[in-house]
C-alpha cells in the first residue's frame, strides 16, 4: 500500500520538469518571510527545516536578478498581480545543491519538499517552465473547487432561511464554516473574486 507522501509526490508529474535550474537558483517563497521560516524551523516545523537547509537567501533582490532577472521580474508580477507583493517581506533564494549542469547533487536523499515541487497551481514558475500547463490546470481546479463550495453555501443559506428547527441550523452553521474554511484556504489568491 501507498503512503500518504507517495502518494502526493506520485501525483506531481516530474517529466515535466526541463532541467533548467532556473527555479532552483531564484526561488521565492511568498508564504513566508525568511525569519518566519527561521521561527518555524526552530519550532519543529519539517517544511521550513528542509527549506532553511536546501535554501540560501540572496543579500538582495538586486544580488537575485544578476543571476536571473527574468525569473526575478516574472515572480514579482505575479505577486503585484495578486496584490501580494511587498518589497520589504519578500526574499529570493537559490539551493545550496544545484550543480552548474542544473541538476542536484543530493537528487537521490532530497526532501519531499522537491519531491513535491511544484507544491500546487498557484507556484510561481519561470517562464518557459515545463510545468505551466499542468499549473494552469491545478489552479482551474482549485477555482471549481472553491465555486463548487461556495454554490453549497448558497443552498446552505436558503435551506437555513427556510426552517425554525435549531438542531438543523446548528448543523448548516457547522457545514458552513467548514465550506468558508475551504474558501478562505485559497484567499491570497483571490477566491472572494472567483
Amino acid at each position: 500500500m501507498m503512503c500518504y507522501g507517495e502518494k502526493i509526490v506520485g501525483m506531481h508529474p516530474q517529466g515535466l520538469c526541463k532541467k533548467c535550474g532556473k527555479c532552483c537558483r531564484v526561488v521565492a517563497n511568498n508564504n513566508y518571510s525568511y525569519r518566519q521560516l527561521q521561527n518555524m524551523a526552530d519550532d519543529g516545523n519539517e517544511y521550513a527545516k528542509d527549506f532553511i537547509k536546501l535554501f540560501e537567501p540572496y543579500p538582495s533582490i538586486d544580488a537575485a536578478r544578476e543571476v536571473d532577472s527574468a525569473v526575478v521580474d516574472n515572480i514579482i508580477a505575479r505577486l503585484k498581480a495578486d496584490g501580494m507583493y511587498d518589497e520589504n517581506d519578500i526574499t529570493f533564494y537559490h539551493c545550496r545543491y544545484i550543480t552548474e549542469d542544473n541538476l542536484c547533487s543530493i537528487y537521490e536523499e532530497r526532501p519531499t519538499l522537491c519531491k513535491q515541487c511544484p507544491s500546487s497551481g498557484w507556484v510561481i514558475t519561470p517562464p518557459g517552465c515545463g510545468f505551466e500547463s499542468w499549473l494552469f490546470i491545478k489552479r482551474e481546479e482549485d477555482m471549481q473547487r472553491v465555486r463548487r463550495a461556495k454554490e453549497e453555501l448558497l443552498d446552505l443559506r436558503v435551506m437555513k432561511n427556510s426552517t425554525k428547527d435549531e438542531n438543523i441550523i446548528r448543523k448548516i452553521e457547522t457545514v458552513e464554516k467548514k465550506i468558508d474554511k475551504t474558501i478562505n484556504m485559497y484567499s491570497k489568491y483571490g477566491s472572494y473574486k472567483w
